[in-house]
């Protein structure tokens, strides 16, 4: 079949990354602090990350969700204020996103390719990849899945409608992406009445009128029909329940057919481009475990944040060595008192996120309670509730300011250290 080709395509020698753990996090405090946490967020370049996860995941991961840069060449932001008007972007406050910009097509299909070639591997006998692109490359891309999975392991071309203003003048709007997805085998999960929707009511009232109707053919109306392969769901800035100010952030209904089709409780789903963390939340949300990873802070972090306030199942949060990441020992002050650790109000300030650890071990964080900053102009929580304070010696803080800057501090039952 053809293939393919430009000057530079082949794969990299394998460089795996060095993951380190920051943190398990255990939302609401459940599993605290012995259970080791089966879901896994990420921070670090993803081709070597996945590099990392073969030994261990090679044949396993049951769905792979895929949603990359789409060769757009533009920079994106994301909005970290709170309450501000949609409407006057010259008031947002942003910070960086993602950068999409590539020095040419075969710049993007060096990095696209061999992510591709292992996520096939990664994916189980029964596994599925569902790869997410527009008409800027969705077509190179089909190209180079045929080639890794084979032509016959197509199973569809999903088109997934939306709408939206468009400065376009000259040329139809554009206002649909592509799904494209490969299954790794013919053993692939899927469930097809999991995803039945209810009959358009015009069609109920067409069989309910003619015994004609469908030329004999009569469709069990109750049990609903299996979606065609162009699915209608607004965009995440129409629903305002979801918006993190993630760019090119993807609504969660959309992943919810996905994952509801091709995986099942208690499988494996993987996101490598996970963004603002919407495959991560619902794998949580439907009892899936997830490896959740992505390059940039920003989309770790929101991503976390969103796991935390859903009260996902505890995950850990790991690190690529020499990433630069760090935290950094806290100015703030806290106290101990009524079972509680109180901040200062000057603490407060530019706070997104904050979390304790009740039994500090001097190693591995262990967040026990979180607190998160209002989607509305309201200010975060001050206090965060302790386990029992007759055991440990100290608690630990950990603060996440919006700029990104993360500090920890140690707190006494009296006095901060």
């Amino acid at each position: 079949m053809p293939r393919l080709t430009w000057a530079s395509k082949g794969l990299p020698p394998p460089r795996p990354a060095s993951l380190e753990i920051d943190s398990l996090i255990y939302p609401r405090g459940v599993g605290y602090p012995d259970l080791l946490p089966q879901n896994h967020l990420i921070l670090g370049d993803n081709l070597m990350v996945m590099w990392a996860l073969l030994p261990e995941y090679e044949g396993r991961i049951d769905l792979i969700y895929a949603d990359p840069p789409f060769f757009t060449n533009r920079e994106y932001t994301a909005r970290i204020g709170r309450g501000e008007d949609s409407r006057k972007p010259q008031f947002w406050q942003l910070d960086r996103g993602y950068p999409d910009r590539w020095t040419g097509l075969e710049a993007y299909l060096d990095m696209l390719y061999p992510r591709l070639v292992v996520m096939h591997r990664l994916l189980s006998q029964k596994g599925t990849l569902y790869l997410h692109l527009d008409w800027h490359a969705n077509a190179y891309a089909r190209l180079l899945l045929d080639e890794i999975f084979g032509p016959d392991r197509l199973l569809n071309e999903i088109v997934w409608v939306y709408h939206g203003p468009s400065p376009i003048r000259k040329a139809f709007n554009r206002k649909h992406d592509t799904i494209l997805v490969y299954a790794k085998s013919r053993e692939y999960t899927f469930n097809v009445d999991a995803i039945r929707q209810p009959y358009d009511p015009s069609t109920v009232k067409t069989f309910a009128s003619s015994p004609k109707a469908g030329f004999g053919k009569v469709p069990d109306l109750e049990r609903g029909k299996v979606p065609e392969d162009w699915w209608y769901f607004p965009v995440v800035a129409r629903l305002h329940s979801e918006r993190t100010g993630y760019p090119t952030q993807k609504p969660e209904a959309l992943l919810e057919r996905i994952l509801l089709a091709s995986s099942n409780p208690g499988d494996l789903v993987a996101d490598f481009f996970c963004g603002a963390g919407t495959a991560a939340v619902v794998a949580a949300r439907l009892r899936r475990r997830f490896v959740a990873n992505d390059d940039t802070w920003r989309a770790i972090h929101t991503t976390r944040r969103r796991l935390v306030q859903l009260g996902s199942p505890p995950f850990s949060l790991q690190v690529e060595r020499g990433r630069g990441y760090s935290v950094h020992p806290s100015p703030a002050r806290a106290e101990v008192a009524e079972r509680y650790a109180i901040l200062d109000p000057g603490a407060l300030t530019d706070l997104d996120y904050w979390e304790v650890d009740p039994h500090w071990n001097g190693r591995i964080f262990r967040s026990w309670a979180q607190a998160t900053r209002p989607r509305h102009p309201k200010p975060i929580s001050d206090r965060l509730p302790l386990q029992d304070l007759a055991s440990p010696s100290a608690a630990c803080l950990r603060l996440v300011r919006a700029s990104g800057e993360v500090e920890q501090l140690v707190v006494s039952h009296d006095v901060t250290t």
